[in-house]
């Protein structure tokens, strides 16, 4: 294992009150009231609320809930439904579990916990830093983030692509998806990224589409197209701003057929619920309502999800954090689930 730079200096977070119920502020998220006739009722509120307080019990010692992948899931799901760091009833959580990726983050950039990691917890990571920056404007936060995107820049291959070393070798759709997500959360929140590293990656991704059935492979001659990944090249087209993508129609067409991925259940849909807000209209009015009626039908008692079917190795709290980000994408405060 790699070694650890876990010198973490303590962050003091100055931020602007958020008005009860509105969005925090984000400079790089358009003006103008969100048009979106889905809602959280009352019973998927309550739902949540009970998944954070669940949460909240789950958080180790040093901030973590796991590995970095997992702990930037569960940071996503609370700042998901307004709770930043040091604000509001899981601002201390939050803080710590921030603290905790920064001091995971060596001096090269890279974010590897003592659990260990790949590029792919690296660009979760990430994302996760971009969102507090992008809410907060912490200025610890940006400089380690701009470290760790700047890892992600250089270590891009010759295809456009990354696989799961911090090295220019090979690349696969899953690990690629997961970098461009981050370059772009950084973007929103005014770093700088080089339009080519975005287009090249783009070009990537879409090398790995099968026009004969709509859907995205894991890598471009892989055999095989499967739910996960096209939800993932639907999400990075419109982050990317390729709304009219051909690609698009057909793997929004794909995915209705396909309906769930039993391997990559719970990270299928993380993408899945991201990419259809973006889409909007009844697609993603009928996917939301259908998602929430399952999601609430199976939670657990303490306020969990946990199926033993899909993804088990990763655990509940990675689960839990999932559904609670899909539950909350009406909310808005993520800057990356804006419009």
């Amino acid at each position: 294992m790699r070694l650890l730079v876990v010198a973490a200096t303590a962050v003091l977070m100055a931020y602007t009150p958020v008005a009860p119920g509105q969005p925090p502020a984000n400079p790089a998220a358009p003006a103008g009231p969100i048009k979106d006739r889905v809602k959280m009722d009352a019973a998927t509120k309550q739902s949540v609320a009970k998944a954070m307080r669940w949460m909240k019990d789950q958080q180790a010692p040093d901030g973590s809930w796991g590995n970095t992948a997992i702990t930037s899931f569960a940071l996503l799901a609370f700042m998901a439904n307004g709770h930043l760091p040091n604000q509001g009833e899981y601002g201390p959580e939050v803080a710590r579990g921030v603290r905790y990726l920064l001091a995971c983050t060596r001096d090269d950039g890279y974010i590897v916990g003592p659990r260990g990691g790949n590029m792919y917890c690296h660009g979760m990571a990430a994302l996760a830093l971009t969102q507090v920056y992008g809410m907060t404007g912490d200025q610890e936060v940006r400089r380690t983030l701009k470290r760790a995107i700047d890892l992600i820049i250089r270590t891009q291959n010759h295809e456009g692509g990354w696989r799961y070393d911090p090295a220019p070798t090979a690349a696969d759709i899953s690990v690629t998806i997961m970098q461009v997500m981050a370059l772009r959360g950084a973007k929103d929140g005014g770093i700088h990224i080089p339009d080519r590293t975005l287009s090249e990656a783009v070009r990537y991704i879409n090398r790995c589409y099968d026009r004969r059935v709509g859907g995205y492979r894991y890598q471009p001659f892989s055999s095989g197209v499967g739910y996960a990944r096209t939800a993932a090249g639907v999400c990075v087209l419109q982050l990317s701003g390729e709304y009219d993508a051909d690609e698009i129609k057909g793997a929004v067409d794909y995915l209705e057929r396909t309906a769930n991925d039993n391997q990559h259940y719970w990270y299928g849909h993380y993408y899945a619920a991201h990419a259809l807000n973006q889409i909007g209209g009844e697609i993603w009015e009928q996917y939301y309502e259908r998602m929430k009626t399952h999601l609430l039908s199976i939670q657990r008692p303490a306020g969990d999800w946990y199926d033993s079917r899909r993804e088990a190795a990763y655990g509940p709290t990675y689960q839990t954090a999932i559904a609670v980000l899909i539950l909350s994408v009406p909310t808005h405060y993520l800057p990356i689930y804006q419009k």
